[in-house]
């Protein structure tokens, strides 16, 4: 599968957003021109049977997206921490039953500081109650990741985030098992100024 690609060479077409949580994981999709994001649906996170991930990577298959983002928290220092593995394990997780389908959809770690403030922020200006929110608030948090990552290609002319790849139980040659912490990842967007992207 092969996605018609933008001159900066971000996919152009349907993308989706992903808010990982221990609790539910929140979904977005934007437009076939990669314009408006839009809150979509909450899943409950299955850590066991990762059926959630399933239902990513059918809605994938069923929207023909071509590009996943996935939130990564990162504290306003920019450091990671236990959320942040969490959100990239999730990731790998996600391009790993996308590998099995043979979708080469790129799923890329992006950014998300003030995420989740924001989105109840805007649900409580909405004059959604507090009780309400939790229904919502991921799938808005997806949605926020997913317009920030959408305005950062616009704006850029070029794709964002950093590329995370399934991890592939190889061995080395000495016959052990390779580390998967070194993985081969193309990291268009390191972050490295510090700034809230």
């Amino acid at each position: 599968m092969t996605n018609p690609t933008a001159a900066g060479g971000s996919p152009q077409g349907i993308k989706l957003g992903v808010d990982v949580g221990t609790v539910r994981v929140g979904v977005a999709i934007c437009d076939r021109d990669s314009i408006l994001a839009t809150p979509y649906k909450t899943l409950d996170r299955n850590a066991k049977k990762n059926s959630d991930v399933r239902v990513i990577a059918n809605l994938v298959e069923e929207l023909g997206a071509v590009q996943v983002f996935v939130g990564l928290p990162r504290t306003m220092k920019g450091e990671e921490h236990a959320s942040a593995r969490m959100a990239t394990e999730y990731a790998e997780l996600l391009a790993a039953e996308l590998a099995t389908r043979a979708l080469a959809v790129p799923v890329n770690l992006v950014d998300e500081r003030l995420s989740s403030v924001t989105a109840h922020r805007n649900l409580h200006e909405a004059g959604m109650s507090s009780r309400d929110h939790r229904k919502v608030v991921d799938q808005v948090a997806a949605a926020g990741i997913l317009q920030h990552a959408l305005d950062m290609q616009k704006a850029r002319g070029s794709d964002v985030g950093r590329r995370v790849t399934a991890p592939s139980p190889s061995v080395d040659p000495g016959g052990g098992e390779v580390d998967e912490s070194v993985r081969a990842t193309t990291d268009t967007d390191r972050f490295s100024d510090g700034r809230q992207q």
